[in-house]
């Protein structure tokens, strides 16, 4: 059998590229069918790769951190020929499968083709590694096979929990001395970095800032009046990957295209917060939170002014109101704003609603959400209360219509027939597309969400 190449396969949602995070297998290795051998991630998600072959590992196509199209070569499988190398096993493979057990931190999501690798174990060839003739510099680890080090030796590539945790910190694992058998650089190593223990590397400069001047040096021309910066203290790069640059890209393309309005007006929140007590008293098995009774309130909203329920269709030159609420709940993770989909959701109860919420926006935060989940939206929810703030002028969810924000519930001093009283009171404000309403539809939205936030009874009597 000849050798057989994986092209990087359709991830779905019309997604074309994504960037190599992490190889799970090494050129020499042994994989089995399924078995997952890379992290990417898309626009949408993280999402770890199975390859359908079997065989061992003659090439892998990209590096960490590379964008790959969909349909390019990702891996090359030969067949497996049995053989392993001469001797044990080395000391720096050993090193690696101890950081192997501490666990990689990986997130896994419902991707594969459907036989499941769960149960398999990874079977890796016995590698040996060559004698060194005299005492050589550190390896040099790259994401995609073992480091070549000075002399003709070989080392092992190191294990991806000690790449991960020196990725999220921004450590260069090559400008670490590894202290583990061969020069392997460990997850003590980078923790020592981090402690300020060990020499840590210094952040990548931007090309254009003017190079430290040596002590003694004299100032000419192109040096005259420029200040020496300090080492370690140049600017920090983080390029727009992944995640974060479609965040980027949907944000400014929104505020592009769309004439937004925000509206805004304080409610006595306090009856809201008691019936939602009342509500999880009586079946505390089944609570209901805050959010769900606001979803519920922003979809009897939505059933009075479907207007806002709407997206435009710029090319078509026309509006159109969608049938069914998909509600958008915004979502702050580790990896940036996300904002998950309820498909939908008028058709929930609000028991079911709290459910959901809670489930969708756990898996959010977990990373563990397929892309179809966090598109197709076709109204916000965004509670920035949640970060301690009273308000805010929220960017729309190109291409929906408007976005419901809630600020924090706070004590505060409210008239209450005729007399001074403390009630907790919320901010909320309405951000919509001029286009596809004027401020009567967005102010009558806006008032009766507050109206039912201030008289919960208001609610009952809409569904």
């Amino acid at each position: 059998m000849s050798e057989q190449v994986f092209l990087l396969p359709d991830l779905g949602e019309g997604l074309t590229e994504a960037e190599i995070v992490e190889w799970r297998v090494a050129v020499g290795d042994t994989v089995t069918v399924d078995q997952s051998v890379v992290e990417v991630e898309t626009a949408k998600a993280v999402v770890d790769v199975p390859c359908p072959y079997a065989g061992r590992v003659v090439a892998l196509h990209g590096a960490a951190g590379e964008t790959r199209p969909v349909g390019q070569p990702l891996i090359t499988i030969a067949p497996a020929d049995g053989g392993v190398g001469a001797g044990g096993e080395p000391a720096g493979r050993a090193a690696y499968r101890e950081e192997e057990r501490a666990g990689s931190g990986n997130v896994l999501i419902g991707y594969g083709t459907g036989h499941g690798a769960a149960g398999r174990r990874r079977r890796r060839p016995r590698l040996t590694v060559a004698p060194e003739p005299a005492p050589a510099p550190a390896p040099v680890a790259t994401a995609s096979g073992p480091a070549a080090v000075p002399g003709g030796a070989v080392a092992l590539v190191i294990s991806p929990i000690v790449r991960r945790l020196a990725r999220e910190h921004g450590i260069d694992p090559a400008t670490l001395r590894g202290t583990g058998p061969g020069g392997v650089v460990r997850r003590a190593d980078v923790e020592a970095a981090l402690a300020g223990t060990a020499p840590a590397p210094r952040p990548t400069p931007v090309p254009d800032r003017p190079a430290a001047a040596l002590p003694g040096a004299a100032a000419g021309p192109a040096t005259a009046g420029r200040v020496a910066v300090p080492a370690g203290e140049e600017d920090l790069v983080v390029p727009l990957t992944g995640v974060r640059k479609v965040i980027a890209d949907k944000l400014s393309r929104s505020r592009r295209e769309i004439p937004e309005v925000t509206i805004w007006v304080d409610a006595d929140a306090t009856a809201l917060v008691e019936t939602r007590r009342a509500i999880n008293a009586a079946t505390p098995d089944a609570p209901v939170s805050l959010l769900a009774l606001l979803a519920r309130i922003c979809l009897s909203g939505l059933r009075r002014f479907p207007q806002l329920n709407a997206r435009v269709d710029t090319e078509g030159q026309r509006i159109v109101q969608s049938r069914g609420v998909h509600l958008g709940i915004a979502a702050q993770t580790d990896r940036g704003l996300v904002v998950p989909v309820l498909r939908d959701a008028h058709l929930l109860t609000t028991r079911e609603l709290a459910a959901a919420l809670a489930e969708t926006t756990a898996a959010a935060r977990a990373g563990t959400l397929p892309p179809a989940r966090l598109t197709g939206g076709t109204f916000t929810l965004n509670n920035y209360g949640v970060f301690g703030v009273d308000g805010s002028t929220p960017i729309i969810n190109h291409p929906e219509a408007a976005l419901l924000g809630v600020g924090r519930i706070v004590d505060k001093p409210w008239v209450v027939d005729g007399q001074l009283a403390v009630r907790k009171v919320t901010q909320l404000s309405l951000t919509f597309d001029h286009r596809v309403c004027d401020g009567g539809v967005a102010g009558g939205f806006l008032r009766h969400v507050a109206d039912c936030v201030e008289q919960p009874a208001l609610l009952v009597a809409s569904v």
